[in-house]
């Protein structure tokens, strides 16, 4: 429930917002990389994101004929915090995944061959310990699947600074944007403007053109502090209590593709008003 707008708000001039951050998780439920840039292609998913992820036990998911499985198939952070202490980083080039852990490396492998997973997999295996529901396994998606929460809609996801802004008030408790494991990170409107936009054309830079698809449920995961791996704060609660719902953030799917930055434009562009500047944007 955004804050009504006065007279003199709604016949304000409308502004666009701002793209302030860009960030893909090569690994379902492991750490972020922040991007400079992007290039989105129509019709695609995020580039490399979830792109692998590890099989928390048995789930019969068969790459020759990929379907979509419960985020518990897998380690996830709405069941596995302590994932939330390490920091992984992925080498597209060589598909090098790389696990540290207080700054120092615990475990490397190229997840392109059988050798490397195989240490990626004793490293799990060994650090999960009790909490792994079966044998691990690195899986890598096929051509046209990701590791996505939502396969038919979340081909890129978007968050609104300003929403997150508004729940850390209403919660009187800072929510770390990082807690919604999201693509591209936005500021510019007011909060909550994005989840009316189910259906709507968004412009992101000159070139790339994004149609919204539904808004984003949240779950568990939201409670680890992403800093402590720590469940300190119930952000599926508060936002219930807030606003009556679960929502935060969008996906999208691609219509027209480009490259895009942190620092590029964002508005409505399917000819309806965009929503009123809300705060000044501030790059993360």
């Amino acid at each position: 429930m955004r804050p009504t707008a006065n007279s003199a708000e709604r016949t304000a001039p409308m502004a666009s917002a701002q793209l302030v951050a860009i960030h893909r998780y090569p690994v379902k439920g492991l750490s972020h990389e922040a991007l400079e840039s992007v290039a989105l292609e129509a019709g695609t998913w995020f580039p490399g994101d979830r792109v692998h992820a590890v099989e928390n036990g048995p789930s019969g998911f068969d790459p020759a004929t990929p379907e979509y499985k419960q985020k518990t198939a897998f380690l996830v952070l709405m069941r596995d915090e302590a994932l939330a202490a390490l920091d992984t980083r992925y080498d597209e080039a060589t598909s090098t995944l790389t696990v540290s852990q207080d700054g120092a490396v615990r475990a490397s492998g190229d997840l392109s061959t059988v050798e490397g997973r195989a240490a990626i997999e004793a490293f799990f295996t060994a650090y999960m310990g009790r909490d792994a529901r079966g044998p691990l396994r690195v899986l890598t998606s096929p051509a046209g699947h990701r590791f996505t929460d939502s396969l038919r809609a979340g081909f890129v996801s978007l968050l609104n600074l300003a929403t997150v802004r508004d729940l850390s008030k209403r919660m009187g408790a800072e929510v770390d944007p990082r807690r919604f494991r999201m693509n591209l990170i936005l500021d510019g409107w007011e909060a909550g403007a994005e989840l009316d936009m189910v259906g709507r054309v968004i412009a992101i830079g000159p070139d790339v053109r994004l149609q919204v698809l539904k808004r984003t449920e949240r779950c568990a995961a939201t409670s680890v502090n992403p800093d402590t791996a720590a469940r300190d704060l119930n952000v599926v609660k508060g936002l219930v209590k807030a606003y009556g719902h679960t929502d935060c953030g969008i996906y999208a799917k691609v219509l027209t593709g480009g490259r895009i930055a942190p620092g590029d434009a964002i508005h409505l562009a399917d000819g309806a008003p965009s929503p009123k500047l809300a705060t000044q944007p501030r790059l993360l």
